[in-house]
């Protein structure tokens, strides 16, 4: 379980940025880095905008490390805690009521989205915001669907995670333009979600072959069967292999 990251108010501790290098802060008291703490007001007498507080959940602690110095660098954020699993995640965003939780699409454990009722639950008020590697429009439509704000990929965090996180802030979506682009082209073609090597990997599944049998006719891996089975029960919501047939049967991908 990782730890909260306001219970240790004198720690020091080095992140690694997204470019790789190291960079050392110092955590004062309450937990949060001095330099996400803005002042009462600005050098010309101006408010500063009200901080927007941050539970990050990524169930890796060198990229956990890297996104809390990019947003530590902005100076109304606070980073208040970090989860390394979907559990974690909502028992922090109970305790701390965030402006924004930013969630990791793949974690060990419970499925991330599978948690966002409790989320709600926990805290309405706290946006949510998707960072994966997932880059099919069939994983950020469903997200979207199920109340995320945003929807941003690991590669392009560096640019656009702070312009999500304050999107979401907001009560604004966000979604990465050229994944925006991909998902408004889907929406428009008729069919199912899933790729066409997925189909094949459905439709081998539903005639009743095994991962191995599967593996050995697409001339692939017996574990990127595996993980083709995943998304594929992911995107359409089945769990089991009565549920897979049904859906091939009803969709034409295999014939009666």
């Amino acid at each position: 379980m990782v730890e909260d990251s306001r219970e240790n108010p004198d720690a020091s501790a080095r992140y690694r940025g997204l470019d790789g290098r190291m960079t050392s802060t110092r955590a004062g008291a309450g937990g949060a880095n001095l330099a996400a703490v803005p002042p009462e007001s600005a050098p010309d007498g101006t408010a500063e905008a009200a901080t927007t507080t941050i539970v990050l959940a990524d169930d890796h602690t060198v990229v956990r490390n890297a996104l809390r110095l990019l947003l530590d660098a902005e100076q109304d954020f606070e980073v208040v805690a970090e989860a390394g699993d979907a559990d974690n995640a909502v028992r922090y965003v109970r305790g701390h009521k965030p402006t924004v939780l930013i969630l990791d699409l793949n974690m060990p454990g419970r499925a991330s989205l599978d948690a966002v009722p409790d989320i709600r639950e926990a805290s309405p008020n706290t946006e949510i915001v998707v960072l994966t590697m997932q880059n099919e429009p069939a994983f950020a439509r469903r997200a979207l669907q199920a109340g995320v704000r945003g929807y941003v990929l690991k590669e392009a965090a560096d640019a656009e995670l702070v312009q999500a996180v304050r999107s979401a802030a907001a009560g604004d979506t966000y979604l990465q333009p050229a994944l925006g682009a991909r998902l408004a082209a889907s929406a428009d073609r008729d069919g199912s979600e899933l790729s066409e090597r997925e189909r094949d990997v459905l439709r081998l599944i539903a005639l009743g072959h095994t991962n191995a049998e599967v593996a050995e006719q697409l001339y692939i891996s017996i574990r990127t069967v595996e993980s083709h089975r995943a998304h594929i029960q992911q995107k359409l919501r089945l769990s089991s292999r009565a549920e897979l047939v049904k859906y091939a049967l009803e969709h034409g991908l295999v014939e009666t």
